[in-house]
């Protein structure tokens, strides 16, 4: 529906100032837009049905916080760049208990963002990402990087790699580097019951 929404605009010749489209700003843009029938039409429809999911997915987070308000990972999680209540409880619930992992690299490893290493000789081959594991654990991983990859902490490292790859691919497996930085610092976060800091060990880049 919001691509809709945006190719609806697009196809008029209408920019988009703001940046969330769909707040108070963005409403009010909206509804300033003259746009001719059949896509007013559309983009009335498109606008009820996002709406409609956001109240779905007010309900369910409601849900969520009344289930697990106590956990105590999740307020320490949301000390982390990128994780807000949703993504700190869904991290927090396919971890489980982070003394299972007895160091940061076997964290990483459960959460299959890293890449399946063939031995052939004396040469290391990387592949894919093994994506073994909890598949919710690497998805609330990766939305986190998404957005912690402009935090001062991992920046610079997500432009490089993306540079260095080309846009395509390079900002793919850059944020599959910072999510797999982020599982780190939070082994660190949840095993000393601290808060996040800049300036954890990092993890040795892998190309994925």
């Amino acid at each position: 529906m919001t691509l809709r929404v945006h190719a609806t605009l697009i196809a008029f010749g209408h920019p988009v100032p703001v940046s969330d489209l769909f707040g108070a700003k963005g409403r009010e843009l909206l509804a300033s837009l003259a746009v001719p029938e059949p896509w007013a039409t559309s983009l009335a429809t498109s606008l009820r049905m996002v709406d409609e999911l956001e109240a779905e997915v007010d309900r369910c987070t409601a849900d969520l916080q009344g289930a697990g308000a106590d956990h105590p990972y999740v307020p320490l999680l949301m000390t982390v760049p990128g994780i807000a209540w949703v993504l700190g409880y869904t991290i927090a619930a396919e971890i489980g208990d982070i003394g299972r992992f007895g160091s940061p690299k076997k964290l990483a490893g459960y959460t299959g963002l890293c890449p399946l290493v063939r031995h052939s000789g004396r040469r290391d081959d990387r592949g894919p990402l093994a994506k073994n594991g909890p598949k919710y654990l690497r998805w609330a991983l990766i939305e986190a990087a998404t957005h912690a990859a402009r935090h001062p902490a991992y920046r610079d490292k997500y432009e490089h790699t993306k540079r260095r790859l080309g846009r395509q691919r390079g900002s793919k497996v850059a944020r599959v580097e910072v999510a797999r930085e982020l599982a780190t610092a939070i082994w660190h976060m949840l095993t000393k019951n601290e808060p996040f800091a800049p300036g954890r060990p990092p993890v040795v880049p892998l190309v994925a």
